[in-house]
């Protein structure tokens, strides 16, 4: 576009790529101005369970986009819940921002609760903490706990960073339990809470903020 002489500042055509720029202030592409980018927005919303977390399905099955407010700008999912997981997903408007929270690197903290048919022990649990090796594929530290029992099935809070696929449910299988109900009541600051099944709620710019410079002052 530099090349064919549709960017300029002030009026004056770019002809080089190389050129600093504070702001975006005076620059226009074909003698259009550019806007400044629209800053981030990131929404909770309570995922039911029985959708996909994508966009479409060729399968033709329910997608968390068949419960999202018509109203809201483009979103997109901060990592995934599995079709049968309920509880917290973080959408967002910025890919980049997406980007970042997915890498392993970021270690950003997400709560989980479990409902389990089977018997386990609160020793077992903390031995989590320790890391667990299933199929080949090593776990990080796990914090866990139980919190209570009805009848055979046993609740269980879990905290975990790193995200890996099925996580939840394949400890918890590897510990002999079948998982029947698993909800994310939290991923970093931001919780669950009262946010009725199917609701969205927009994080406030200054919530967002903070916990973005968080995340760049977090070390790597």
């Amino acid at each position: 576009m530099i090349e064919e002489g549709r960017v300029a500042k002030d009026g004056v055509a770019l002809d080089t790529p190389a050129t600093l720029l504070t702001s975006l202030r005076g620059v226009t592409v074909d003698g259009i101005a550019v806007a400044a980018p629209e800053p981030t927005r990131l929404f909770l919303f309570h995922k039911p369970t029985g959708y996909l977390t994508t966009e479409r399905d060729p399968a033709g099955r329910p997608t968390i986009y068949d419960r999202l407010p018509a109203d809201l700008p483009r979103l997109m999912p901060i990592g995934r819940l599995d079709m049968n997981t309920e509880g917290l997903l973080l959408m967002t408007s910025d890919g980049g921002f997406k980007r970042q929270m997915e890498l392993p690197s970021s270690g950003v903290p997400r709560t989980y609760r479990a409902r389990a048919f089977g018997e386990v022990s609160q020793q077992q649990l903390e031995d989590l903490f320790d890391g667990v090796e299933i199929d080949g594929i090593r776990y990080g530290p796990i914090e866990a706990n139980l919190e209570r029992r009805t009848g055979r099935n046993q609740w269980i809070e879990m905290t975990l960073t790193e995200g890996k696929n099925r996580e939840v449910r394949r400890v918890l299988e590897h510990l002999d339990l079948k998982v029947n109900r698993l909800i994310r009541t939290s991923y970093g600051p931001f919780h669950l809470g009262e946010l009725p099944v199917g609701a969205v709620e927009e994080v406030r710019q200054h919530d967002l903020d903070y916990f973005r410079a968080s995340l760049k002052a977090a070390p790597q």
